[in-house]
């Protein structure tokens, strides 16, 4: 699984910092979304999405295995 966190994030031009604040997780948790080495729970990810008035589908992209 993908994610486009950091050019979300970027794109309002916020710190990992305030991103982190605002879904109430800390910093490093934010630093492991956007480097691919945690993937989000679903109740981290709903509030991920809703931060950026998105959908969970549209800032998390899941990449399904091909034969």
């Amino acid at each position: 699984m993908t994610n486009r966190i950091a050019e979300l994030r970027k794109g309002r031009r916020i710190s990992q910092a305030e991103l982190a604040d605002a879904v109430d997780v800390t910093r490093q948790t934010i630093i492991s979304l956007e480097s691919g080495r945690y993937n989000a729970s679903l109740l981290l990810a709903h509030r991920i999405a809703r931060y950026f008035g998105l959908t969970i589908e549209e800032v998390f992209l899941f990449e399904e295995d091909t034969p």
